[in-house]
């Protein structure tokens, strides 16, 4: 495993919540990481945001990580849930809500 992917791996599983994104939470560089900023902080979730943008390499390794071609991505307790269309459509179905108290994550009461 490269460096890129041990990073990667271990931000994934030492982290309950961890969205790869453009920018960081508090200044999201793209509409799309903003969107899921949003939702994460409307669902009152502690996650930690790693900004892709640090490094080509970064960038390049969470697509082949997850094998998904876009970011952001976000990962709940070592899974990759998706990018910003699922994250959205999860979100407005109550579903990721769902996820989130089934892997033990806390949040806000919505």
């Amino acid at each position: 495993m490269s460096g890129i992917n041990e990073f990667i791996d271990n931000e994934v599983k030492s982290n309950d919540v961890v969205l790869f994104m453009k920018g960081t939470p508090g200044f999201p560089q793209c509409g799309f990481s903003g969107q899921v900023v949003q939702i994460l902080d409307y669902v009152g979730v502690d996650y930690k945001g790693v900004n892709v943008l640090s490094s080509s390499e970064l960038r390049q390794g969470i697509k082949d990580y997850s094998n998904w071609p876009t970011i952001p991505q976000l990962y709940v307790k070592g899974e990759f849930v998706g990018g910003c269309d699922i994250i959205r459509e999860m979100f407005q179905a109550g579903e990721l809500q769902t996820l989130l108290s089934e892997k033990g994550v806390a949040t806000k009461a919505a």
